[in-house]
């Protein structure tokens, strides 16, 4: 017997527990007949009732649920736009490409100026008359800058 006291007292506190979280974070225009602190000492002071009392007479109905206990009161409620997560924002996903196109377009240009600047040397260095014929013996060097080519290498 004493068992069965235990369960129904741990039953209690259980369902007192969860009463007050609910009423603790339910939204004011949730809270029907009493204020939320009249609402939180009734399930203290008197846990199973006032639980209870809370769960059938304290809250509105969730929206998916009828209402229970009698006629509905119809509240205006405020709609509130729902925050949108950023992967299904379109403005964020839009200002997402829109950077991404931007950084594409400077990355491209800077390619094509590299390429212009390579194409510029190349022309210099092909319109620069030769140096003169080297001494023979002496050491094949490439200019400055410039990687060795294949006429330049020593043969062995």
């Amino acid at each position: 017997m004493v068992r069965v006291y235990a369960l129904l007292f741990v039953a209690q506190i259980v369902l007192a527990v969860c009463a007050l979280i609910s009423c603790l974070s339910a939204e004011e225009g949730e809270i029907r007949a009493l204020p939320r602190i009249a609402w939180v000492l009734i399930i203290l002071f008197f846990p199973l009732v006032g639980s209870i009392a809370w769960f059938v007479a304290g809250r509105e109905a969730a929206p998916g649920r009828p209402a229970t206990g009698g006629p509905k009161r119809w509240a205006p409620t405020r709609e509130r736009p729902r925050p949108v997560a950023p992967d299904d924002d379109p403005e964020f996903l839009g200002s997402i490409a829109d950077r991404s196109r931007q950084e594409d377009q400077e990355l491209f240009r800077r390619w094509e100026e590299d390429l212009r600047r390579r194409e510029d040397d190349l022309r210099r260095r092909d319109e620069t008359p030769p140096e003169g014929p080297r001494p023979r013996g002496e050491a094949l060097r490439p200019r400055e800058g410039e990687p060795p080519r294949e006429e330049d290498r020593p043969e062995v």
